[in-house]
Protein backbone atom coordinates (compact mmCIF):
# COMPACT_ATOMS: atom_id res chain seq x y z
CA UNK A 1 0.00 0.00 0.00
CA UNK A 2 0.77 3.48 0.03
CA UNK A 3 3.75 5.79 2.60
CA UNK A 4 1.41 8.99 3.41
CA UNK A 5 2.83 11.58 5.32
CA UNK A 6 0.26 13.38 7.90
CA UNK A 7 0.31 17.23 8.77
CA UNK A 8 -1.63 18.31 11.87
CA UNK A 9 -1.53 22.05 12.94
CA UNK A 10 -3.31 23.80 15.95
CA UNK A 11 -6.75 23.63 15.85
CA UNK A 12 -9.78 21.96 17.73
CA UNK A 13 -10.66 20.09 13.96
CA UNK A 14 -7.10 18.18 15.26
CA UNK A 15 -9.09 15.17 16.94
CA UNK A 16 -10.04 13.99 13.63
CA UNK A 17 -6.71 13.28 12.31
CA UNK A 18 -6.44 10.37 15.12
CA UNK A 19 -9.52 8.98 13.10
CA UNK A 20 -8.09 9.13 9.92
CA UNK A 21 -4.85 7.94 10.86
CA UNK A 22 -6.53 5.38 11.97
CA UNK A 23 -8.10 4.46 8.57
CA UNK A 24 -5.13 4.80 6.60
CA UNK A 25 -3.63 2.44 9.32
CA UNK A 26 -6.34 0.02 9.41
CA UNK A 27 -6.32 0.33 4.75
CA UNK A 28 -3.06 -0.69 4.55
CA UNK A 29 -1.24 2.14 4.11
CA UNK A 30 1.76 3.07 6.06
CA UNK A 31 1.30 6.97 7.70
CA UNK A 32 4.05 8.98 9.57
CA UNK A 33 2.28 12.22 11.28
CA UNK A 34 4.00 15.26 11.97
CA UNK A 35 2.35 17.62 14.44
CA UNK A 36 2.68 21.88 14.65
CA UNK A 37 3.46 22.93 18.50
CA UNK A 38 -0.07 24.44 18.51
CA UNK A 39 -1.33 21.03 17.22
CA UNK A 40 -0.04 19.43 20.44
CA UNK A 41 -2.35 21.70 22.41
CA UNK A 42 -5.35 19.72 21.06
CA UNK A 43 -3.92 16.37 20.63
CA UNK A 44 -1.07 14.34 21.92
CA UNK A 45 1.62 12.82 19.87
CA UNK A 46 1.43 10.16 22.04
CA UNK A 47 -2.32 9.38 20.65
CA UNK A 48 -0.68 8.94 16.93
CA UNK A 49 2.07 6.93 17.87
CA UNK A 50 -0.13 4.67 18.93
CA UNK A 51 -2.26 4.00 16.16
CA UNK A 52 0.47 4.50 13.51
CA UNK A 53 3.17 2.64 15.07
CA UNK A 54 5.74 5.19 14.35
CA UNK A 55 7.14 8.12 15.78
CA UNK A 56 5.59 11.76 15.91
CA UNK A 57 8.02 14.30 14.77
CA UNK A 58 7.48 18.23 15.61
CA UNK A 59 10.68 20.28 15.30
CA UNK A 60 12.85 20.12 12.43
CA UNK A 61 15.52 20.07 14.77
CA UNK A 62 14.43 16.83 16.00
CA UNK A 63 16.07 13.63 15.01
CA UNK A 64 13.41 10.27 13.40
CA UNK A 65 14.29 7.33 15.29
CA UNK A 66 13.18 5.86 12.30
CA UNK A 67 16.11 7.63 9.45
CA UNK A 68 12.72 8.88 7.26
CA UNK A 69 11.18 5.04 7.43
CA UNK A 70 7.58 4.20 7.24
CA UNK A 71 5.89 1.79 9.30
CA UNK A 72 6.75 -1.71 7.96
CA UNK A 73 9.56 -0.58 6.55
CA UNK A 74 13.19 -0.72 7.52
CA UNK A 75 15.58 2.05 8.50
CA UNK A 76 18.02 3.13 6.32
CA UNK A 77 21.52 2.55 7.72
CA UNK A 78 22.56 6.48 7.63
CA UNK A 79 21.16 9.07 9.61
CA UNK A 80 19.43 11.32 7.00
CA UNK A 81 17.80 14.70 8.15
CA UNK A 82 14.18 13.54 9.00
CA UNK A 83 12.51 16.11 7.15
CA UNK A 84 14.06 15.95 3.65
CA UNK A 85 13.77 12.08 3.87
CA UNK A 86 10.36 11.93 4.39
CA UNK A 87 9.52 13.78 1.99
CA UNK A 88 11.36 12.00 -0.35
CA UNK A 89 9.78 8.74 0.78
CA UNK A 90 6.01 9.52 0.96
CA UNK A 91 3.09 8.76 -1.37
CA UNK A 92 1.37 11.63 -1.05
CA UNK A 93 1.31 14.69 1.66
CA UNK A 94 -1.38 15.99 3.48
CA UNK A 95 -2.09 18.34 6.15
CA UNK A 96 -5.40 17.96 7.85
CA UNK A 97 -6.68 20.29 9.29
CA UNK A 98 -4.11 23.05 7.97
CA UNK A 99 -5.46 26.12 10.08
CA UNK A 100 -5.20 30.24 8.22
CA UNK A 101 -1.73 30.63 9.72
CA UNK A 102 -0.60 27.16 8.12
CA UNK A 103 -2.24 27.62 5.52
CA UNK A 104 -0.13 31.15 5.27
CA UNK A 105 2.91 29.64 5.92
CA UNK A 106 2.12 27.07 3.03
CA UNK A 107 1.59 29.48 0.90
CA UNK A 108 4.35 31.87 1.15
CA UNK A 109 6.69 28.85 1.16
CA UNK A 110 7.61 29.55 5.06
CA UNK A 111 9.77 26.76 6.45
CA UNK A 112 9.49 26.88 10.68
CA UNK A 113 8.38 23.69 12.03
CA UNK A 114 8.62 19.63 10.84
CA UNK A 115 4.97 19.98 9.06
CA UNK A 116 6.16 23.17 7.09
CA UNK A 117 9.87 22.35 5.82
CA UNK A 118 8.55 18.57 5.43
CA UNK A 119 5.63 19.95 2.93
CA UNK A 120 8.11 22.63 1.17
CA UNK A 121 10.62 19.65 0.03
CA UNK A 122 7.61 16.84 -1.25
CA UNK A 123 7.57 16.15 -4.73
CA UNK A 124 4.37 13.56 -3.96
CA UNK A 125 1.04 14.66 -4.31
CA UNK A 126 0.11 17.34 -1.71
CA UNK A 127 -2.98 17.98 -0.38
CA UNK A 128 -4.57 20.56 2.32
CA UNK A 129 -8.10 20.39 4.16
CA UNK A 130 -8.31 23.79 5.57
CA UNK A 131 -10.49 23.73 9.05
CA UNK A 132 -10.64 27.16 10.68
CA UNK A 133 -14.13 29.94 11.69
CA UNK A 134 -16.12 30.51 8.50
CA UNK A 135 -15.22 34.12 9.03
CA UNK A 136 -11.46 33.33 8.84
CA UNK A 137 -11.98 31.11 5.97
CA UNK A 138 -14.10 33.71 4.26
CA UNK A 139 -11.73 36.58 4.73
CA UNK A 140 -9.50 37.92 1.66
CA UNK A 141 -6.14 36.62 2.93
CA UNK A 142 -6.69 33.15 3.43
CA UNK A 143 -8.59 32.53 -0.08
CA UNK A 144 -5.44 35.01 -1.45
CA UNK A 145 -3.52 31.90 -0.06
CA UNK A 146 -5.70 29.22 -1.31
CA UNK A 147 -5.66 30.58 -4.30
CA UNK A 148 -1.80 30.62 -4.41
CA UNK A 149 -1.64 27.00 -3.04
CA UNK A 150 -3.86 25.99 -5.93
CA UNK A 151 -1.70 27.69 -8.68
CA UNK A 152 1.24 25.33 -7.39
CA UNK A 153 -0.82 22.53 -7.99
CA UNK A 154 -1.78 21.59 -4.17
CA UNK A 155 -5.25 20.01 -4.04
CA UNK A 156 -7.44 21.86 -1.68
CA UNK A 157 -10.10 19.51 -0.12
CA UNK A 158 -13.43 22.36 0.44
CA UNK A 159 -14.60 22.50 4.47
CA UNK A 160 -18.08 21.38 5.13
CA UNK A 161 -20.67 23.57 6.29
CA UNK A 162 -22.03 23.38 9.57
CA UNK A 163 -21.95 23.67 13.75
CA UNK A 164 -18.33 25.81 14.34
CA UNK A 165 -16.17 25.42 17.51
CA UNK A 166 -17.23 28.57 19.11
CA UNK A 167 -20.98 27.95 20.70
CA UNK A 168 -23.92 28.64 18.62
CA UNK A 169 -21.73 29.34 14.97
CA UNK A 170 -22.43 28.01 12.29
CA UNK A 171 -21.03 27.91 8.37
CA UNK A 172 -18.14 26.87 5.99
CA UNK A 173 -15.03 25.31 8.04
CA UNK A 174 -15.36 22.32 9.21
CA UNK A 175 -12.82 19.29 8.43
CA UNK A 176 -14.72 16.89 6.38
CA UNK A 177 -15.00 13.67 7.44
CA UNK A 178 -11.83 11.56 7.96
CA UNK A 179 -13.24 8.58 5.52
CA UNK A 180 -13.88 11.40 2.92
CA UNK A 181 -10.44 12.77 3.60
CA UNK A 182 -8.69 9.18 2.88
CA UNK A 183 -10.35 8.50 0.01
CA UNK A 184 -9.33 11.94 -1.36
CA UNK A 185 -5.78 11.03 -0.63
CA UNK A 186 -6.16 7.71 -2.26
CA UNK A 187 -7.15 9.20 -5.16
CA UNK A 188 -3.96 10.86 -5.95
CA UNK A 189 -1.95 8.45 -5.36
CA UNK A 190 0.00 7.41 -8.45
CA UNK A 191 -0.75 4.30 -10.44
CA UNK A 192 0.54 1.44 -9.65
CA UNK A 193 0.14 2.32 -5.83
CA UNK A 194 -3.09 0.15 -5.04
CA UNK A 195 -4.19 -3.33 -5.90
CA UNK A 196 -6.78 -2.64 -8.77
CA UNK A 197 -4.92 0.16 -10.17
CA UNK A 198 -6.55 0.33 -13.63
CA UNK A 199 -9.18 -2.63 -13.82
CA UNK A 200 -12.64 -1.53 -14.15
CA UNK A 201 -15.75 -2.03 -12.06
CA UNK A 202 -19.02 -1.31 -12.66
CA UNK A 203 -21.17 -0.29 -9.34
CA UNK A 204 -25.03 -0.06 -9.24
CA UNK A 205 -27.25 1.59 -6.26
CA UNK A 206 -30.21 2.51 -5.15
CA UNK A 207 -33.53 1.60 -5.88
CA UNK A 208 -35.37 1.67 -9.52
CA UNK A 209 -38.84 3.77 -9.91
CA UNK A 210 -41.32 2.70 -11.80
CA UNK A 211 -44.08 5.13 -12.65
CA UNK A 212 -47.87 4.32 -11.76
CA UNK A 213 -48.70 7.84 -13.89
CA UNK A 214 -46.83 11.37 -13.79
CA UNK A 215 -46.73 11.56 -9.96
CA UNK A 216 -46.56 8.09 -8.41
CA UNK A 217 -44.34 5.03 -8.75
CA UNK A 218 -43.92 1.74 -7.61
CA UNK A 219 -40.43 1.37 -5.89
CA UNK A 220 -38.00 0.29 -2.64
CA UNK A 221 -36.32 1.39 0.15
CA UNK A 222 -32.69 1.22 -1.05
CA UNK A 223 -30.92 3.76 -0.34
CA UNK A 224 -28.00 3.35 -2.66
CA UNK A 225 -25.47 3.47 1.04
CA UNK A 226 -23.61 0.08 0.05
CA UNK A 227 -23.50 0.87 -3.50
CA UNK A 228 -21.56 4.24 -2.65
CA UNK A 229 -19.33 2.22 0.13
CA UNK A 230 -18.01 -0.42 -2.98
CA UNK A 231 -17.44 2.20 -5.73
CA UNK A 232 -15.64 4.02 -2.33
CA UNK A 233 -13.53 0.95 -1.93
CA UNK A 234 -12.82 -0.10 -5.06
CA UNK A 235 -12.15 2.97 -6.59
CA UNK A 236 -10.25 4.84 -3.97
CA UNK A 237 -9.06 2.37 -1.25
CA UNK A 238 -7.98 -0.24 -4.41
CA UNK A 239 -7.47 1.87 -7.53
CA UNK A 240 -9.95 0.76 -9.73
CA UNK A 241 -11.18 2.78 -12.52
CA UNK A 242 -15.07 2.79 -11.39
CA UNK A 243 -18.52 3.58 -13.07
CA UNK A 244 -21.03 3.78 -10.33
CA UNK A 245 -25.13 3.53 -11.60
CA UNK A 246 -27.18 5.25 -9.31
CA UNK A 247 -30.99 4.49 -8.92
CA UNK A 248 -32.68 7.44 -7.35
CA UNK A 249 -29.51 8.02 -5.33
CA UNK A 250 -29.46 11.23 -3.07
CA UNK A 251 -26.30 10.62 -1.19
CA UNK A 252 -23.24 12.17 -3.22
CA UNK A 253 -20.68 9.74 -5.41
CA UNK A 254 -17.16 9.09 -3.96
CA UNK A 255 -13.94 10.87 -5.25
CA UNK A 256 -12.67 9.97 -8.57
CA UNK A 257 -16.23 7.77 -9.73
CA UNK A 258 -17.78 8.12 -13.35
CA UNK A 259 -21.41 8.71 -11.85
CA UNK A 260 -24.72 7.42 -14.36
CA UNK A 261 -28.18 8.51 -13.36
CA UNK A 262 -31.31 6.51 -14.15
CA UNK A 263 -34.90 5.97 -12.32
CA UNK A 264 -36.69 2.86 -13.83
CA UNK A 265 -35.76 -0.91 -14.06
CA UNK A 266 -34.98 -0.06 -18.00
CA UNK A 267 -32.93 2.50 -17.75
CA UNK A 268 -30.14 0.79 -15.22
CA UNK A 269 -30.68 -2.58 -17.65
CA UNK A 270 -29.81 0.15 -21.07
CA UNK A 271 -26.55 1.35 -19.04
CA UNK A 272 -25.57 -1.73 -17.23
CA UNK A 273 -25.48 -3.32 -20.80
CA UNK A 274 -23.63 -0.17 -22.26
CA UNK A 275 -20.45 -0.38 -19.61
CA UNK A 276 -20.39 -4.09 -18.56
CA UNK A 277 -18.43 -5.05 -21.49
CA UNK A 278 -15.58 -3.02 -21.13
CA UNK A 279 -16.03 -4.01 -17.41
CA UNK A 280 -13.85 -6.74 -15.33
CA UNK A 281 -16.40 -6.86 -12.12
CA UNK A 282 -19.85 -6.12 -11.82
CA UNK A 283 -21.39 -5.15 -8.24
CA UNK A 284 -24.93 -4.93 -8.73
CA UNK A 285 -25.72 -3.74 -5.38
CA UNK A 286 -29.07 -1.97 -6.84
CA UNK A 287 -32.48 -3.16 -6.41
CA UNK A 288 -34.23 -2.98 -9.52
CA UNK A 289 -38.38 -3.28 -8.70
CA UNK A 290 -39.57 -6.62 -9.90
CA UNK A 291 -42.79 -5.25 -11.11
CA UNK A 292 -44.08 -2.21 -13.34
CA UNK A 293 -46.98 -1.16 -14.25
CA UNK A 294 -48.09 -2.39 -17.46
CA UNK A 295 -49.57 0.64 -18.69
CA UNK A 296 -48.46 3.88 -16.74
CA UNK A 297 -51.60 6.81 -17.03
CA UNK A 298 -49.83 9.67 -18.70
CA UNK A 299 -51.06 12.69 -16.17
CA UNK A 300 -51.81 12.59 -12.53
CA UNK A 301 -54.61 10.19 -11.92
CA UNK A 302 -57.61 11.38 -9.78
CA UNK A 303 -58.09 10.68 -5.91
CA UNK A 304 -61.28 9.08 -6.42
CA UNK A 305 -60.51 7.73 -9.89
CA UNK A 306 -60.89 3.90 -10.04
CA UNK A 307 -57.50 2.18 -10.18
CA UNK A 308 -57.02 -1.04 -11.04
CA UNK A 309 -53.52 -1.98 -11.61
CA UNK A 310 -52.19 -4.45 -13.98
CA UNK A 311 -48.42 -5.30 -12.66
CA UNK A 312 -45.91 -7.09 -15.36
CA UNK A 313 -42.51 -8.38 -14.24
CA UNK A 314 -39.68 -6.00 -15.94
CA UNK A 315 -36.51 -7.65 -16.94
CA UNK A 316 -33.99 -9.32 -14.87
CA UNK A 317 -30.67 -7.59 -15.70
CA UNK A 318 -28.30 -10.00 -14.47
CA UNK A 319 -29.52 -13.09 -16.49
CA UNK A 320 -29.20 -11.27 -19.64
CA UNK A 321 -25.95 -10.33 -19.94
CA UNK A 322 -23.54 -12.08 -21.95
CA UNK A 323 -20.53 -12.77 -19.71
CA UNK A 324 -17.10 -13.70 -20.33
CA UNK A 325 -14.58 -16.41 -18.58
CA UNK A 326 -12.47 -12.93 -17.07
CA UNK A 327 -15.18 -11.01 -15.44
CA UNK A 328 -16.91 -11.51 -12.62
CA UNK A 329 -20.10 -10.27 -11.42
CA UNK A 330 -21.40 -10.03 -7.65
CA UNK A 331 -25.38 -10.34 -6.68
CA UNK A 332 -27.22 -9.35 -4.17
CA UNK A 333 -30.05 -10.84 -2.29
CA UNK A 334 -32.43 -9.20 0.20
CA UNK A 335 -34.24 -12.00 1.72
CA UNK A 336 -36.55 -11.87 5.18
CA UNK A 337 -34.35 -14.31 7.40
CA UNK A 338 -31.02 -16.70 6.30
CA UNK A 339 -32.57 -17.96 3.15
CA UNK A 340 -29.36 -19.35 2.02
CA UNK A 341 -30.93 -22.05 -0.45
CA UNK A 342 -33.19 -19.02 -2.09
CA UNK A 343 -29.45 -17.24 -2.68
CA UNK A 344 -27.91 -20.02 -4.03
CA UNK A 345 -30.73 -20.75 -6.52
CA UNK A 346 -30.11 -17.17 -7.39
CA UNK A 347 -26.74 -17.74 -7.90
CA UNK A 348 -27.17 -20.38 -10.84
CA UNK A 349 -30.33 -18.79 -12.32
CA UNK A 350 -27.93 -15.23 -12.31
CA UNK A 351 -25.04 -16.73 -13.48
CA UNK A 352 -22.95 -14.72 -10.74
CA UNK A 353 -19.62 -15.71 -8.96
CA UNK A 354 -20.74 -14.06 -5.61
CA UNK A 355 -23.84 -13.57 -3.94
CA UNK A 356 -23.81 -11.13 -1.15
CA UNK A 357 -27.28 -12.22 1.54
CA UNK A 358 -28.35 -9.62 3.98
CA UNK A 359 -31.19 -10.68 5.82
CA UNK A 360 -33.54 -7.37 5.88
CA UNK A 361 -35.65 -8.78 8.67
CA UNK A 362 -32.87 -7.41 11.24
CA UNK A 363 -34.16 -3.64 11.85
CA UNK A 364 -30.86 -2.80 12.70
CA UNK A 365 -29.41 -3.64 9.06
CA UNK A 366 -29.85 -2.76 5.84
CA UNK A 367 -32.01 -0.26 3.67
CA UNK A 368 -31.11 3.57 5.35
CA UNK A 369 -29.23 2.24 8.23
CA UNK A 370 -24.56 3.15 8.19
CA UNK A 371 -24.62 -1.24 8.93
CA UNK A 372 -24.71 -4.38 7.43
CA UNK A 373 -24.26 -7.81 8.44
CA UNK A 374 -24.27 -10.60 5.07
CA UNK A 375 -23.36 -13.98 4.28
CA UNK A 376 -21.10 -14.39 0.95
CA UNK A 377 -22.17 -17.18 -0.80
CA UNK A 378 -20.35 -18.41 -3.97
CA UNK A 379 -20.16 -21.83 -5.58
CA UNK A 380 -17.74 -23.83 -2.81
CA UNK A 381 -18.31 -21.48 0.50
CA UNK A 382 -20.71 -19.28 2.97
CA UNK A 383 -19.09 -17.22 4.89
CA UNK A 384 -20.84 -14.92 7.16
CA UNK A 385 -19.34 -10.90 7.75
CA UNK A 386 -21.13 -9.88 11.60
CA UNK A 387 -22.60 -6.60 12.20
CA UNK A 388 -20.30 -3.78 10.54
CA UNK A 389 -20.50 0.00 9.29
CA UNK A 390 -20.85 -0.44 5.14
CA UNK A 391 -17.20 0.59 4.46
CA UNK A 392 -15.82 -2.72 6.37
CA UNK A 393 -18.74 -4.75 4.24
CA UNK A 394 -17.76 -3.51 1.28
CA UNK A 395 -13.97 -4.00 1.93
CA UNK A 396 -15.17 -7.96 2.90
CA UNK A 397 -17.08 -7.92 -0.58
CA UNK A 398 -14.01 -6.94 -2.45
CA UNK A 399 -11.57 -8.93 -0.27
CA UNK A 400 -13.42 -11.98 -1.32
CA UNK A 401 -13.82 -10.68 -4.83
CA UNK A 402 -10.31 -10.57 -5.50
CA UNK A 403 -9.35 -13.99 -4.46
CA UNK A 404 -11.87 -15.05 -6.47
CA UNK A 405 -10.14 -13.49 -9.58
CA UNK A 406 -6.90 -15.29 -8.57
CA UNK A 407 -8.56 -17.92 -9.12
CA UNK A 408 -9.24 -17.55 -12.69
CA UNK A 409 -7.45 -15.96 -15.55
CA UNK A 410 -4.81 -14.65 -12.53
CA UNK A 411 -7.16 -11.29 -11.97
CA UNK A 412 -6.89 -10.66 -16.06
CA UNK A 413 -7.60 -6.86 -16.77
Amino acid sequence: MARILLGVSGGIAAYKALELARLATKAGHGVRVLMTEGATRFVGAASFEGIVGAPVLISEFERDPMRGAFPGEPAPEHDPIGHLELAANCDACLVAPASANTLAKLASGAADSMVTTSFLACTAPRLVAPAMNDRMYADAATQKNLAALRERGVVVIEPDEGALASRGEHGKGRLPDPARLLALVEAELPTGQRPWDGLRVLVTAGGTREPIDSVRFLGNRSSGRMGIALAAAAAARRGADVTLICANVALPEPAGVHRIDVETTAQLAAAVKAEFPESRVLLMAAAPADFRAGDPATGKLARDASLDLHLEPTEDILASLDKSDDQTIVAFAAEAGENVDRAREKLLRKNADLIVLNDISNPAIGFESQENAVTLIDSASETPVPQAPKDEIADAILDRVAQLRSKTSSGAR
